[in-house]
């Protein structure tokens, strides 16, 4: 028998989301910590590549969602280059995802609706802190941390209008599964528009 012939061998996929959902699911009952975590690479106003952790917080058929700053150096750089790349990589399963495609801004009431959802410390933090921005000490963020904690008292903590969701819409998923001897498993969806039909490729690994 083969050592490539598993059955889950990728090349018996057709349709990459419902593969995305089944993986990540998975990944939520296996990976110790952050099975949600993933790499955003975006590129500044030199053409530089930048990359950071952020978190999936939401994903189905019109892409892959996270929150952040709109004033933060992943916020410009996304306003100035809408487009991005993701990468999931689940070490307890040997599996990696990867995502390519346009970015967008979610709507309000999504981002109205995750806000609400944070704990009220996290939401606080969101109005303390200039992400990206230069901080001269702790001592200061602390110091604004009290004071938005103050401001708000124990009434409900707004969203701030720069704090965003985005959406990542695939135009390109990468699938890749580890197998023995580094024969690995790799897959590639490409489509055309968000709206176009899946073309598959098996690539070596």
């Amino acid at each position: 028998m083969s050592v490539l012939s598993d059955a889950t061998d990728l090349g018996d996929v057709d349709e990459p989301l419902r593969l995305f959902d089944a993986w990540f699911a998975e990944a939520k009952q296996s990976e110790p910590r952050d099975p949600e975590a993933m790499a955003l690479a975006t590129v500044d106003a030199d053409g530089l590549p930048d990359i950071r952790m952020v978190l999936l917080k939401g994903h189905d058929e019109r892409g892959f969602v996270f929150y952040t700053n709109r004033d933060s150096q992943k916020g410009r750089e996304m306003a100035a280059q809408p487009k991005a790349a993701l990468v999931m990589h689940w070490k307890s399963l040997n599996r990696q995802v990867r995502v390519r495609g346009p970015v967008s801004i979610v709507s309000t009431e999504e981002s109205d609706a995750y806000f609400a959802s944070r704990p009220r410390l996290s939401q606080i933090g969101a109005w303390a802190s200039k992400q990206s921005a230069p901080l001269e000490s702790r001592m200061a963020f602390e110091k604004a941390v009290a004071v938005q904690t103050a401001r708000f008292g124990l009434g409900t903590v707004p969203r701030p209008d720069y704090w965003i969701g985005y959406r990542v819409t695939p135009l390109v998923i990468e699938f890749w599964a580890d197998r023995p001897f580094r024969l690995h498993d790799r897959v590639e969806f490409r489509r055309s528009a968000p709206d176009a039909a899946w073309s598959k490729t098996r690539l070596y690994p």
